[in-house]
């Protein structure tokens, strides 16, 4: 049964679709099913493995207001492993249409629960808010996945989602979980960077990544070419890093490394 990891945080610009893109293709190229689901009407992480959002019938978002089920909108992304249910620009409207509907924040779980046994990982990318839509992920997910970007103002507004998170646990999804914050945007020559560093991990004691990713043009290129950067230049900083992030989130999970990188692995 595949496990569930929302990537989420309502500030914007922290790295939150960077990690869910490269993380995803990361877990894929090691071996591990992966499903990118993307829910954030922006719809980056769709054209970030390079799926034309224009030509698509069947997304997210009819998804969520149950007109398509979720095996029907899901695609192959052409990159080992990986899967995408893609973004739609209507998803802006499901906020309001959701909120009609009757069990509304269970409209994605409904939705991924069939898929469950088809995948080892499922990554959402949620929008940076903490509205409805992101609720739903939050009610489906195992674990929280928050990126934080090192730089002023790095926890602005995360006492509002850690309550939100607290909340959901009450309410609706006993079981979840924070997996993890990580830092995006590192640069360690920066005094700055430090500081980020100790003001997050003393507000999120023992739940902060050891990997950390670094603030490198070749990440920020990659979108641009629909890949991620493990099969825009794998030997990146940026896909070592990810690289890393997977495996340190399969130890963390005592999910076993796979033999030898199952050498299918290799681009």
């Amino acid at each position: 049964m595949g496990k569930i990891i929302a990537v989420a945080n309502q500030k914007g610009g922290v790295g939150k679709t960077t990690t869910a893109v490269n993380l995803a293709a990361a877990l894929g190229k090691l071996g591990y099913r992966t499903l990118l689901t993307d829910i954030d009407p922006q719809g980056n992480s769709s054209s970030g493995v390079g799926i034309d959002r224009r030509k698509l019938k069947q997304t997210s978002y009819e998804v969520l207001i149950g007109s398509a089920s979720a095996k029907e909108a899901v695609l192959p992304t052409g990159f080992r492993n990986l899967d995408l249910l893609p973004s739609s620009m209507d998803l802006a409207a499901a906020e309001i249409e959701l909120i009609g509907m009757e069990n509304r924040v269970s409209t994605l779980k409904r939705a991924l629960i069939p898929l469950r046994d088809a995948y080892d990982f499922f990554l959402i990318d949620c929008p940076p808010s903490l509205g409805v839509i992101t609720t739903n992920a939050l009610c489906v997910a195992d674990s929280l996945l928050v990126p934080i970007q090192c730089e002023y103002y790095a926890l602005e507004g995360l006492s509002q989602l850690m309550n939100t998170v607290r909340r959901i646990k009450r309410q609706y999804n006993a079981q979840l979980e924070v997996e993890g914050v990580l830092l995006t945007m590192y640069d360690g020559r920066l005094n700055l960077t430090q500081q980020v560093v100790e003001e997050v991990k003393r507000f999120f004691p023992r739940k902060v990544f050891a990997t950390v990713i670094p603030r490198t043009v070749r990440l920020s290129e990659a979108p641009s070419f629909g890949k991620p950067i493990a099969y825009f230049d794998a030997a990146s900083k940026g896909a070592a890093a990810y690289d890393a992030l997977a495996r340190e989130i399969l130890k963390n999970n005592r999910i076993q490394t796979p033999e030898k990188d199952r050498k299918e692995a290799a681009p």
